[in-house]
């Protein structure tokens, strides 16, 4: 998959696991079963990609310190949130019902610093890193300046509620979009100059 697609694929992959965990909970409940399973993987394949999508990103911004320390950052948050997500994976093909993957979610979160680090802080490393670099690529006018805006809009949409992760996945889209084009269509001397 080259780099463009990447770009796109991401925020798609979002998207549908935004739109299946609200079908998901048509029932009033969500997990365990094929549409929580579905959804997480949907998920895990989107942070894959927003590993070669943080390194290039990096080489556009001439490989800086700010930049590369946004990558490890981003990378650390895409491991944590990738663990969150099979962690949730694991407890669905666990659990015998919605009812029984509570107690089991405590178990998990019980052992010291799981909790820190899956669920409550590790994974907005990775969109804490996501802002840093587009805004980066916005100030040195290699990205559109609303750009990071939307990306900013991706992240917070969902702490208002969850349901609006498929919103958030479309405005991501908008702004990797023009990423995509852009990274293709600008010469490497004329962003030394941008």
């Amino acid at each position: 998959m080259n780099i463009r697609t990447a770009f796109v694929a991401a925020p798609l992959l979002i998207f549908a696991y935004g739109v299946i965990r609200i079908v998901d909970g048509f029932d009033g409940e969500r997990g365990p079963g094929p549409a929580w399973t579905t959804g997480h993987l949907a998920f895990m394949a989107a942070l894959v990609l927003f590993v070669p999508i943080f390194w290039e990103l990096r080489r556009r911004l001439d490989r800086n310190a700010l930049a590369t320390t946004a990558v490890a950052v981003g990378v650390a948050g895409i491991a944590c949130a990738f663990a969150q997500f099979a962690v949730d994976i694991a407890v669905g093909f666990t659990a015998a019902d919605h009812a029984a993957m509570g107690p089991l979610f405590d178990q998990v979160k019980a052992v010291p610093g799981v909790s820190l680090a899956v669920y409550d802080a590790g994974p907005f490393l990775f969109y804490v890193a996501q802002f840093v670099l587009v805004t980066q690529l916005a100030v040195r006018r290699q990205a559109r300046a609303w750009t990071p805006v939307l990306v900013f809009l991706d992240f917070t949409l969902p702490l208002i509620d969850r349901d609006l992760i498929p919103a958030g996945a479309l405005l991501l889209l908008v702004s990797f979009v023009q990423l995509s084009r852009r990274g293709a269509a600008t010469p490497r001397h004329a962003l030394a100059h941008a």
